[in-house]
Protein backbone atom coordinates (compact mmCIF):
# COMPACT_ATOMS: atom_id res chain seq x y z
CA UNK A 1 0.00 0.00 0.00
CA UNK A 2 1.53 3.33 -0.99
CA UNK A 3 1.45 6.59 0.93
CA UNK A 4 -1.56 7.98 -0.96
CA UNK A 5 -3.61 4.80 -0.39
CA UNK A 6 -2.82 4.87 3.33
CA UNK A 7 -4.07 8.43 3.59
CA UNK A 8 -7.36 7.42 1.97
CA UNK A 9 -8.23 4.94 4.76
CA UNK A 10 -10.00 6.05 7.90
CA UNK A 11 -7.95 6.30 11.07
CA UNK A 12 -9.17 4.35 14.08
CA UNK A 13 -8.46 4.66 17.76
CA UNK A 14 -8.98 1.39 19.62
CA UNK A 15 -8.81 1.14 23.41
CA UNK A 16 -8.66 -2.30 24.99
CA UNK A 17 -9.40 -2.52 28.70
CA UNK A 18 -9.02 -5.30 31.23
CA UNK A 19 -5.94 -7.18 32.37
CA UNK A 20 -4.04 -6.61 29.16
CA UNK A 21 -0.66 -5.32 30.29
CA UNK A 22 2.32 -7.45 31.42
CA UNK A 23 1.06 -10.37 29.34
CA UNK A 24 2.89 -9.85 26.02
CA UNK A 25 -0.36 -8.46 24.65
CA UNK A 26 1.22 -5.63 22.61
CA UNK A 27 3.40 -8.16 20.79
CA UNK A 28 0.30 -10.18 19.93
CA UNK A 29 -1.46 -7.04 18.63
CA UNK A 30 1.65 -6.06 16.67
CA UNK A 31 1.80 -9.49 15.02
CA UNK A 32 -1.91 -9.39 14.15
CA UNK A 33 -1.64 -5.84 12.78
CA UNK A 34 1.26 -6.87 10.56
CA UNK A 35 -0.57 -9.97 9.36
CA UNK A 36 -3.51 -7.75 8.34
CA UNK A 37 -1.12 -5.34 6.61
CA UNK A 38 -2.39 -2.43 8.67
CA UNK A 39 -0.39 0.74 9.19
CA UNK A 40 -0.37 1.80 12.84
CA UNK A 41 1.01 1.16 16.28
CA UNK A 42 0.06 -0.15 19.72
CA UNK A 43 1.09 1.23 23.10
CA UNK A 44 0.33 0.84 26.80
CA UNK A 45 -1.60 3.58 28.52
CA UNK A 46 -0.91 4.68 32.09
CA UNK A 47 -4.47 3.68 33.06
CA UNK A 48 -3.69 0.01 32.34
CA UNK A 49 -5.39 -0.15 28.96
CA UNK A 50 -3.74 -0.86 25.62
CA UNK A 51 -4.28 1.73 22.88
CA UNK A 52 -4.07 1.22 19.15
CA UNK A 53 -3.95 3.79 16.36
CA UNK A 54 -4.35 2.30 12.92
CA UNK A 55 -5.96 2.88 9.56
CA UNK A 56 -7.86 0.58 7.27
CA UNK A 57 -11.22 -0.31 5.85
CA UNK A 58 -14.02 -0.80 8.38
CA UNK A 59 -14.40 -4.53 7.65
CA UNK A 60 -10.65 -5.09 8.03
CA UNK A 61 -10.65 -3.18 11.34
CA UNK A 62 -13.63 -5.26 12.57
CA UNK A 63 -11.77 -8.49 11.70
CA UNK A 64 -8.62 -7.08 13.33
CA UNK A 65 -10.52 -6.44 16.59
CA UNK A 66 -12.06 -9.94 16.53
CA UNK A 67 -8.65 -11.51 16.02
CA UNK A 68 -7.20 -9.43 18.88
CA UNK A 69 -10.02 -10.58 21.15
CA UNK A 70 -9.59 -14.26 20.24
CA UNK A 71 -5.79 -14.44 20.30
CA UNK A 72 -5.46 -12.14 23.28
CA UNK A 73 -7.75 -14.34 25.39
CA UNK A 74 -5.96 -17.47 24.17
CA UNK A 75 -2.66 -15.99 25.41
CA UNK A 76 -3.79 -14.97 28.90
CA UNK A 77 -5.13 -11.45 28.37
CA UNK A 78 -8.40 -10.76 30.16
CA UNK A 79 -10.15 -8.34 27.82
CA UNK A 80 -12.97 -6.44 29.51
CA UNK A 81 -13.83 -4.24 26.55
CA UNK A 82 -12.79 -3.00 23.14
CA UNK A 83 -13.82 0.55 22.34
CA UNK A 84 -13.26 1.76 18.80
CA UNK A 85 -13.64 5.26 17.47
CA UNK A 86 -13.21 6.42 13.89
CA UNK A 87 -11.16 9.59 13.92
CA UNK A 88 -12.17 12.61 11.90
CA UNK A 89 -8.56 13.32 10.99
CA UNK A 90 -6.08 11.47 8.83
CA UNK A 91 -2.83 10.52 10.56
CA UNK A 92 0.29 9.44 8.73
CA UNK A 93 0.92 6.19 10.59
CA UNK A 94 3.93 3.86 10.32
CA UNK A 95 3.48 1.56 7.32
CA UNK A 96 4.49 -1.53 9.27
CA UNK A 97 2.36 -2.03 12.35
CA UNK A 98 4.59 -1.75 15.40
CA UNK A 99 4.75 -1.49 19.17
CA UNK A 100 5.44 2.02 20.33
CA UNK A 101 8.43 2.00 22.65
CA UNK A 102 8.01 5.48 24.10
CA UNK A 103 6.42 3.97 27.19
CA UNK A 104 9.02 1.27 27.76
CA UNK A 105 10.64 3.26 30.59
CA UNK A 106 7.26 3.58 32.28
CA UNK A 107 6.58 -0.11 31.64
CA UNK A 108 9.93 -1.16 33.07
CA UNK A 109 9.44 1.00 36.15
CA UNK A 110 5.90 -0.33 36.66
CA UNK A 111 7.04 -3.92 36.16
CA UNK A 112 9.92 -3.44 38.60
CA UNK A 113 7.49 -1.97 41.15
CA UNK A 114 5.23 -4.97 40.64
CA UNK A 115 8.18 -7.37 40.98
CA UNK A 116 9.33 -5.62 44.16
CA UNK A 117 5.85 -5.97 45.63
CA UNK A 118 5.77 -9.67 44.70
CA UNK A 119 9.20 -10.20 46.23
CA UNK A 120 8.23 -8.32 49.38
CA UNK A 121 5.01 -10.31 49.66
CA UNK A 122 6.91 -13.51 48.93
CA UNK A 123 9.56 -12.76 51.54
CA UNK A 124 6.91 -11.80 54.09
CA UNK A 125 5.13 -15.08 53.40
CA UNK A 126 8.45 -16.94 53.55
CA UNK A 127 9.27 -15.22 56.86
CA UNK A 128 5.83 -16.16 58.24
CA UNK A 129 6.25 -19.74 57.01
CA UNK A 130 9.75 -19.99 58.47
CA UNK A 131 8.61 -18.59 61.82
CA UNK A 132 5.74 -21.09 61.90
CA UNK A 133 8.20 -23.87 61.01
CA UNK A 134 10.66 -22.79 63.70
CA UNK A 135 7.86 -22.58 66.27
CA UNK A 136 6.72 -26.08 65.33
CA UNK A 137 10.30 -27.38 65.57
CA UNK A 138 10.72 -25.70 68.96
CA UNK A 139 7.52 -27.36 70.17
CA UNK A 140 8.69 -30.72 68.83
CA UNK A 141 12.11 -30.31 70.44
CA UNK A 142 10.46 -29.37 73.74
CA UNK A 143 8.35 -32.54 73.56
CA UNK A 144 11.41 -34.62 72.65
CA UNK A 145 13.40 -33.15 75.55
CA UNK A 146 10.61 -34.00 78.02
CA UNK A 147 10.36 -37.52 76.61
CA UNK A 148 14.15 -37.92 76.85
CA UNK A 149 14.15 -36.71 80.46
CA UNK A 150 11.48 -39.30 81.27
CA UNK A 151 13.49 -42.02 79.52
CA UNK A 152 16.63 -40.96 81.41
CA UNK A 153 14.75 -41.13 84.76
CA UNK A 154 13.45 -44.57 83.87
CA UNK A 155 16.93 -45.66 82.81
CA UNK A 156 18.44 -44.41 86.10
CA UNK A 157 15.83 -46.37 88.06
CA UNK A 158 16.50 -49.45 85.95
CA UNK A 159 20.26 -49.05 86.39
CA UNK A 160 19.81 -48.61 90.16
CA UNK A 161 17.71 -51.78 90.24
CA UNK A 162 20.34 -53.61 88.22
CA UNK A 163 23.06 -52.41 90.55
CA UNK A 164 21.12 -53.66 93.59
CA UNK A 165 20.50 -56.97 91.81
CA UNK A 166 24.20 -57.30 90.93
CA UNK A 167 25.21 -56.50 94.51
CA UNK A 168 22.90 -59.24 95.84
CA UNK A 169 24.13 -61.67 93.19
CA UNK A 170 27.77 -60.99 94.12
CA UNK A 171 26.96 -61.65 97.78
CA UNK A 172 25.32 -64.94 96.87
CA UNK A 173 28.28 -65.95 94.70
CA UNK A 174 30.79 -65.11 97.49
CA UNK A 175 28.84 -67.24 99.97
CA UNK A 176 28.81 -70.13 97.52
CA UNK A 177 32.51 -69.74 96.81
CA UNK A 178 33.36 -69.73 100.54
CA UNK A 179 31.57 -73.02 101.25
Amino acid sequence: MDYKDRLMHKCHSIIITGKVQDKGFRSIVEHIGRSFGLPGFVFNSKDGSVNILCSGEDTVIDNFKQEIKARGAANGAEIAGIKEQTLSIIIDLPENFTKASADDDIDIGRKLDKANLLLKTGFNNLNTDLNAGFNKMTDMLGTFIEEQKGYNRDQKMYNKGQQEHNTRLEAILEKLANK
